[in-house]
């Protein structure tokens, strides 16, 4: 169930993060009421998955998808491109969640 409440966590601070974005510095009400339940949302479903999960890992894991998924809604829906050193750089936390999450003995599968 922690990851269960890990990828709600998740996926509610994208939802926040893309609205952010289409708020124009809270010009915008409802994209602004969007980023802010989204963000409140977020840390109320990442408290209950500290409950099982070690707070590095699972912020490394929020982190991790968090800026895939951004990156991902960012190049398809507000046209965002990143250039060879930025996608790198995301390859490399990607990997780094993948070595944590496959050979740690911390993380709790």
């Amino acid at each position: 169930m922690p990851y269960v409440f890990l990828f709600l966590a998740i996926i509610s601070e994208v939802m926040g993060t893309t609205a952010l974005t289409a708020s124009n510095q809270f010009t915008k009400l409802g994209p602004s009421i969007v980023t802010v339940v989204g963000y409140g949302l977020a840390f109320y479903f990442f408290s209950f998955s500290l409950k099982a999960i070690p707070v590095g890992v699972a912020y490394a894991i929020w982190g991790g998808v968090g800026i895939v998924l951004v990156t991902l809604i960012g190049f398809f829906y507000f046209k965002q491109r990143l250039d060879w050193p930025a996608l790198a750089g995301i390859g490399l936390i990607v990997a780094g969640v993948l070595v944590m999450q496959l050979f740690s003995k911390t993380v709790s599968h």
